[in-house]
């Protein structure tokens, strides 16, 4: 069964309400926030149905680009700062739903060196994050309909958290080399495959856990699908 003969069924069991929607010309639509006096910055990223990529490398503290030809779906993109911390949301309005001529794709870049709060909802589709490069403090990611694949190799100065909810589809995950890994695993449905990790109670370890200064936490829940867990 194809990922878009499921959507109905994500939706359903998501709340999201389903709704056939109108295509139009493409639309290329670029925006970006200069890097400010923010220590920390909170990024909410909601995208109901489409391709999402993400990763680092950006002079600003955020460079987006977004490709659209549903008219209705124009991205909600959103920033403000109180003090030293920021808050940047950027969401796809509106009921969703897919179809075969659908075109809606998001490219954001954050900068490697503002520390992150990252958060992501994708409800159908594909996402791509290359986070390791970027300053994180904390990684949630919600997996409805599609694939994700996750890439966390880079050298993290300081421990983290990765949250990732399964749902209908499989995440991929590349786990950072040269720190610690210790993940709970808690199955759904589907299976979760924690490759070349051992078993040490209800957890998994890579070998540098008990002697790495750096320890990167994953806190994995398990849907109807199946998540990979890649150690370096």
């Amino acid at each position: 069964m194809s990922k878009y003969m499921l959507v109905p069924l994500c939706l359903m069991l998501t709340g999201c309400d389903w709704e056939d929607v109108a295509t139009g010309p493409m639309q290329t639509e670029t925006r970006s926030i200069e890097r400010d006096k923010t220590e920390l910055v909170r990024a909410q990223v909601r995208m109901g149905a489409g391709e999402l990529n993400i990763r680092g490398g950006a002079q600003k503290m955020v460079d987006a680009e977004f490709r659209y030809n549903v008219p209705k779906w124009k991205p909600d993109f959103r920033y403000s700062a109180t003090g030293f911390r920021g808050i940047l949301t950027i969401e796809q309005p509106g009921s969703h739903s897919v179809s075969g001529n659908m075109t809606y794709d998001w490219n954001l870049r954050f900068n490697d060196d503002t520390p992150l709060d990252m958060i992501v909802h994708i409800g159908a589709g594909k996402a791509e994050l290359d986070l390791g490069s970027l300053s994180l403090r904390s990684v949630e990611v919600n997996i409805g309909v599609g694939e994700v694949k996750m890439d966390l190799r880079g050298t993290p100065k300081h421990d983290y958290d990765v949250t990732v909810h399964g749902g209908i589809g499989e995440a991929n995950i590349q786990l950072p080399r040269g720190v610690g890994v210790v993940a709970d695993a808690h199955g759904g449905i589907g299976e979760i495959n924690a490759h070349g990790m051992r078993k040490r109670g209800s957890r998994y370890v890579n070998d540098l856990y008990d002697t790495a200064k750096v320890i990167v936490h994953l806190d994995v829940k398990g849907g109807i699908g199946s998540i990979h867990l890649y150690p370096n």
